[in-house]
Order: structure tokens, then C-alpha cells, then sequence
């Protein structure tokens, strides 16, 4: 018997789902778009079995559906799927960083045989859209399922079977739960990078050596302030209440700092500081998180013409897969520094290892 997996937005989380899935024992991968450009590329690239501009072609006879558009449109496709004669025992999922809210949408709803369990694959990529779909972007990564009280054991574990395929590690939360961990840990550090680089760009309207020397590390630690602006909105009203007290939580957490240096409390900024490195240092390192880990590798590289071209080669005959390169032009303790960036942890051990070996300076 044939399993039948509709996805709703073939990007790079639904085109990465339907990569790893596509080929599997008796899976077939039907791809959804409203645009026909989008249905064109999906085709192309050969990410799924079939495409359809029909919602209702996609979801007849659907075993699971997945819904991989914005957190803003989820309860608009939501309503529209549970007006049509769903399958029995079809699972719709989604893959939304928000998910107490689309839950309680979901329960809104009946139709017999029909669940709901919400989905946040915690994997992304510098890059979007179907041509940077990978079966490789889940792997290791944590997906998180929140399915609410009354769907069946066996609803849920035929999805956690069906996501087996994507080797990442699944995790089971209350999605209110999720929202509050996820909003500590990736959604307030957007605004926060947001607030920061708008600050300093105010600043550089009166003095543009802000831009200048904020080059490096400050573009490094606010580089998640580039994120997508419209996403991003539907993302934090979405979880609006959560954000309002996590913001409170930080206002008193600076107040606190402004405090200590009004008091000119040097213990105070120490332990402080301790507080932070300790439980930072517990953190996992190589893991796949709620926001996009990057791989770096920094070369000290020589002022002579061609260098950067001969390290790009070196690494392209050797199929080691290069994200992006930076000259980093203001770091007066290490001149002459070349970064680059990798997608995944492999492609970056064996760079490092390759150009170690040819008399480069490579640290991480």
C-alpha cells in the first residue's frame, strides 16, 4: 500500500522534507504551490513524485499532510483542509516555530479520523527556497512534535516513523511549553539583535565610524537581525504574550547591569559574567539548535594577489561544499584574516584539515 505525504510549501524546510522522503518504500511525495513558477522549480530540481497548483488534488487521499507555510497563513490552509473529505486517519502537521496557537486553531476543528500535531524542525540554512533544500538539513537537528491530549498513540508514533527518515532527534513538548522555550531562546534574541543594530544605526547617522568599526564581531553576534522581516513579524505576534513577558524578564535582567554600574560594582559585573560563561559553557556545541549554527574556519592568509582564489580551489577539486567567504578587514590583533563558513560540521573538519596540511594557519 502506498503512503500518500502532501506538502504545502516546497522551500527549503518542505523541499528539504520531500527530499528525504521521495524514494522511500512506498512513499509518494506530492508538492503543492499557488504559484506555477514555484511548481515549475520543485519539478525541476526532482524534489517530489508529482506537483499540483489544486489544494484539493494535493490532500485527496493524503496520509499526512505537511504544512511548510508561514506561521501568518497556517490557519487560513488550516480552515481550507478541514473543509474538504480529508482521508481517515490523514495526520496534518506543521512545520511552524510557533505552536500553541495553531494548536488550539487545529482543535477548532472535526473531522473523524483527522489529527493534528504540531511540528518545529529545529534546522534552517542561510539560504531558502527549494534550490537549498538538502536531505541533509534535519540530520542531528532536533524536531520537535506537540500533539495535544486527545490525539491517539498510534497518530503520533506513525508521524515519528514517517520522520525516522529525516535522522533528526525527535522531542515530544506541550506546545505552550514550546512556546515559552523557543521564545527565550530564539525569539527574544532577534528582537534583541534587531533593538541593538538599530540602536547603533541611529548612532551612525550623527558618525558613520559606528558602521565602520562594527565590522567583525558585531556584525557576527547580530547577523540573526537580518532575518527575513515579514516572517519574523507574523512569527512574534504570534507569540505576542509570551514575548511581553520575556521582555519585562530582560528589561529588569538590564536594569539589573545598569544598577551595578551606577554602583560601580566590579564583584557584581564579575559574577555576573561567571554566571553566564558557566552555564554557556554547558551548552551543547555541534548540535543543530533553534537558531542556524554556522561552521567556521579562520586562515591567517599573506597580502599577496590570488590567495583567496587558490584556497577556493584547493577546496572545490576536493568537492568540500564552501557556503561563504569574508575578509575580516578590522581586526588589528590578528591581521590579514580570511573566514569561511560551512554548512555542515563535515565539510568544515575536513577544510581544516586539508588546509592545515598545506602550511595554513587554521584555527576554528
Amino acid at each position: 500500500m502506498t503512503t500518500k505525504v502532501a506538502i504545502f510549501g516546497v522551500g527549503l524546510i518542505g523541499g528539504s522534507l520531500a527530499l528525504c522522503l521521495k524514494g522511500k518504500p512506498g512513499i509518494t511525495v506530492i508538492g503543492h504551490s499557488p504559484r506555477p513558477g514555484s511548481l515549475s522549480r520543485m519539478i525541476e530540481r526532482g524534489v517530489v513524485d508529482a506537483a499540483t497548483l489544486s489544494m484539493e488534488e494535493a490532500a485527496l487521499d493524503a496520509d499526512f499532510i505537511f504544512l511548510c507555510v508561514p506561521v501568518g497563513n497556517l490557519e487560513e490552509y488550516l480552515e481550507e483542509l478541514y473543509a474538504m473529505p480529508l482521508k481517515p486517519g490523514c495526520i496534518i502537521t506543521d512545520v511552524g516555530s510557533t505552536k500553541a496557537s495553531v494548536a488550539a486553531r487545529a482543535r477548532s476543528f472535526s473531522l473523524p479520523g483527522v489529527h493534528f500535531i504540531g511540528g518545529h524542525p529545529m534546522a534552517g540554512s542561510e539560504r531558502s527556497g527549494v534550490d537549498a533544500a538538502s536531505t541533509l538539513l534535519f540530520e542531528n537537528a532536533y524536531y520537535v512534535l506537540t500533539p495535544s491530549p486527545d490525539v491517539p498513540e498510534d497518530a503520533y508514533s506513525r508521524l515519528e516513523k514517517l520522520l525516522a527518515y529525516t535522522r533528526a532527534q525527535i522531542v515530544r513538548i506541550d506546545p505552550v511549553m514550546h512556546d515559552q522555550i523557543v521564545g527565550a531562546i530564539s525569539h527574544l534574541p532577534h528582537i534583541i539583535a534587531v533593538a541593538l543594530v538599530n540602536q547603533v544605526c541611529d548612532y551612525n547617522d550623527n558618525n558613520e565610524l559606528y558602521r565602520t568599526l562594527a565590522a567583525g564581531g558585531f556584525r557576527d553576534i547580530t547577523r540573526i537581525a537580518s532575518s527575513d522581516p515579514l516572517i519574523w513579524r507574523d512569527i512574534l505576534l504570534s507569540n505576542r504574550e509570551v514575548l511581553l513577558s520575556l521582555l519585562r524578564d530582560w528589561n529588569a535582567e538590564i536594569g539589573n547591569f545598569i544598577g551595578l554600574l551606577e554602583g560601580q560594582d566590579g564583584e557584581g559585573i564579575k559574577q555576573a559574567f561567571e554566571k553566564a560563561n558557566l552555564f554557556r559553557g554547558e551548552l551543547p556545541e555541534r548540535r543543530k539548535g533553534a537558531i542556524t549554527s554556522l561552521f567556521d574556519l579562520y586562515i591567517d592568509v599573506p597580502d599577496t594577489p590570488g590567495i583567496i582564489g587558490q584556497i577556493a580551489t584547493e577546496l572545490g577539486v576536493r568537492h568540500i561544499n564552501l557556503s561563504n567567504m569574508q575578509i575580516i578587514e578590522s581586526r588589528e590583533d590578528v591581521p590579514g584574516v580570511l573566514r569561511l563558513s560551512f554548512r555542515q560540521e563535515t565539510d568544515m573538519e575536513r577544510a581544516k584539515e586539508h588546509l592545515h596540511s598545506l602550511g595554513y594557519s587554521v584555527y576554528v
